[in-house]
């Protein structure tokens, strides 16, 4: 059940996981500097400061934690960084780090200022995480070599770079390796306005004509998500192809996400099932994650971390010490009468 659940939300046009023939066309869409990076005007300003300063002292940035919801743009700027310092840029992940032992041959070759990426760094395993921290401190690594009454330690002297790391639960790290960064930098979900800038600038890259009234009918069903919305922008561009001799207009964006099922605040059918399962078999709440996923047969680590950010956002769902609940906008929203007896749950509204 568990596997048919995680092949059905594979499909899901919304998933925020990026495949990998999606991630190649992204590429292409993906700004090349800072002046080009949409959106998250606080985190540009601050990363134009400190890229100045590196460069001046000619020193490598300090080590960055990149943290928020996934398909915010968390790779992309660390994409930029290493453009904008004129340096490599090495990306891994923090699952495809089994052992300690992965790191040494990747930190060995890495040259002066040059920057390693680690997407999910909160999945690292304990150990890989430990050989990390002199590494990110004194430029060296602490390699054991032999085992028992022969064993020692040889420390391996490295070239200074930077670590930005990438997570979607800054809540799992440990405070030893948090504290080991020295930039922390949080990404919020996007404004229309901003994203209706990311589509268009998307939509010329691919060759397409998209009116402004339609890109930012896109932009306000994306979830707030830059990824979301060049997927969607994907999906209009084939409908548009198919039936409107490519030029997209309004009409075809309401028309495309019709037959999508994605309604005007961007919820697909998952979304209003997680809803209505919490209205309809748990009275609005509050109820455990856990139980709504056994209710919907999907994945935990799914709801918390594609469905609940969005829905926490925009004031459809609330965590209490008790579980999560339902709130009035969502009701509203889904044109749902609150059932007798549960109205006191919504006076903070």
């Amino acid at each position: 059940m568990k596997k048919k659940s995680q092949e059905n939300f594979k499909d899901r046009l919304i998933d925020l996981k990026e495949q990998e023939e999606e991630k190649i066309f992204n590429l292409s869409l993906r700004p090349k500097n800072l002046e080009e990076f949409i959106g998250q005007r606080k985190i540009v300003e601050n990363l134009k400061i400190a890229i100045q300063a590196s460069k001046k002292r000619g020193e490598p940035l300090e080590h960055i934690l990149l943290s928020g919801p996934p398909g915010l743009g968390k790779t992309s700027l660390a994409l930029v960084i290493s453009k904008e310092m004129g340096t490599h840029l090495i990306s891994t992940s923090g699952p495809a780090i089994e052992k300690a032992g992965d790191l040494v041959g990747i930190l060995t070759n890495l040259e002066k200022g040059d920057i390693l990426f680690i997407d999910e760094i909160h999945r690292l395993s304990k150990v890989a995480e430990e050989f990390l921290y002199p590494a990110m401190e004194n430029f060296e690594i602490d390699f054991v070599v032999d085992k028992g009454p022969y064993a020692k330690t040889i420390k391996i002297p490295l070239k200074p770079f930077t670590l930005i790391g990438a997570t979607t639960r800054e809540g799992l790290l440990s405070s030893a390796l948090r504290s080991r960064f020295g930039m922390f930098y949080h990404f919020d979900f996007y404004q229309p306005q901003d994203l209706k800038i990311i589509i268009m600038n998307s939509a010329q890259k691919m060759g397409l004509k998209v009116l402004e009234d339609a890109a930012l009918e896109i932009a306000c069903r994306s979830r707030g998500t830059p990824r979301v919305a060049n997927r969607l922008l994907r999906r209009v561009r084939d409908y548009a192809q198919v039936h409107f001799e490519g030029e997209v207009t309004r009409e075809v964006v309401l028309e495309t996400f019709k037959k999508l099922g994605i309604d005007s605040l961007g919820l697909d059918d998952l979304d209003r099932k997680f809803l209505k399962t919490m209205i309809e078999i748990y009275r609005g709440g509050p109820v455990g994650i856990e139980a709504i996923a056994a209710s919907l047969g999907e994945d935990v680590d799914t709801l918390q971390d594609v469905i609940e950010p969005y829905l926490l956002s925009i004031g459809f769902i609330r965590r209490s010490p008790r579980g999560r609940e339902v709130c009035l906008k969502a009701y509203q929203h889904l044109n749902i009468k609150v059932p007798k007896g549960v109205q006191e749950n919504f006076l903070f509204e």
